[in-house]
């Protein structure tokens, strides 16, 4: 199962000094599939974007992607993009700059629309309980999905541990993602 560590300003700070040596830690320690710069209210996104991308470029396989953003991520040279449930409408946009596409699913049909517009990936949430993003899925909810498209599906929410992840091993989904559980 693909591991997906996704940054949180409140975890990773925006110090790009600090920044740079807690993200370098969380990717030695656990060597995720794929990282997500997120920060959405960092007024210097780019610069701190660019360090990120750095850092993870020392990490052979990792596949780096930036949030929300696309033409940032092409023109840093990300592999891809992190879209939200807000921005179907961006799938072709990156796709034509080259960039692989993830993007974030609440609901059955969201992911069948990702999978349609030609994402590469979603993120389904949120599986687990997790404070402030509304009642869980479940993982049977997950393995339904799961059946019905051959789009890649990384679980999201309330993953804070080994209990959660081991809960989703019978689920054959692609991966899961979180913050918390990288921390």
């Amino acid at each position: 199962m693909k591991k997906y560590l996704i940054t949180s300003r409140e975890f990773n700070t925006d110090t790009p000094a600090v920044f740079r040596s807690i993200l370098q830690e969380q990717l030695k320690e656990h060597f995720p599939d794929f990282a997500l710069y997120r920060d959405k209210h960092n007024p210097h996104y780019a610069v701190q974007a660019d360090h990120f991308l750095d850092v993870c470029k020392n990490f052979q396989g990792l596949k780096a992607f930036l949030h929300q953003d696309y033409k940032l991520a092409a023109k840093l040279g990300a592999t891809g993009v992190h879209l939200t449930s807000q921005q179907f409408d961006d799938i072709p946009h990156a796709k034509e700059l080259g960039l692989e596409v993830i993007i974030s699913t609440h609901t059955q049909d969201e992911v069948h629309i990702a999978e349609a517009m030609g994402a590469d990936y979603v993120t389904y949430s949120p599986i687990f309980a997790t404070p402030g993003k509304g009642d869980p899925k479940g993982v049977d909810d997950l393995k339904d999905i799961n059946s019905m498209t051959d789009i890649n599906i990384f679980a999201l929410g309330g993953i804070i541990s080994n209990k959660e992840v081991n809960l989703l091993e019978d689920s054959a989904i692609f991966g899961f993602a979180s913050i918390r559980y990288f921390q």
